[in-house]
């Protein structure tokens, strides 16, 4: 059975690692589709600080935008949140165009259990 797709988009709004353009494109792009995501302002703080809704966001079947995928995963195992491994994928905003981004993204709304 299909189980909704979860969308984490990150802000990275205490590191000047994303272009500020990258992460205003893909917000829009992501509000404008119409899909739900949750948006956090950093994960690199969220994980210095062992945020335990790190934990409520890791799991199966979601998409994170953020960085580079050996640091998104570091950052959640550092904070002792289990990240999935079905259908998880990263999505890397230091080096893709906001329109891959959200283009993976609209490209599979759905997994399956």
């Amino acid at each position: 059975m299909p189980i909704p797709l979860r969308i984490l988009y990150c802000n990275c709004s205490y590191a000047n690692v994303v272009p500020k353009a990258t992460k205003e494109a893909v917000l829009r792009q992501l509000a404008e589709s119409g899909l739900p995501f949750d948006a956090v302002p950093d994960l690199c703080e969220m994980s210095a600080k062992k945020d335990p809704s790190l934990h409520e966001l890791a799991g199966e079947g979601v998409k994170i935008v953020a960085c580079y995928p050996r640091a998104v995963r570091w950052l959640f195992s550092a904070a002792g949140a289990k990240l999935g491994t079905e259908n998880v994928e990263i999505l890397n905003m230091r080096t893709d165009a906001p329109e891959a981004i959200v283009a993976r993204i609209l490209d599979q709304q759905e997994v399956t259990a």
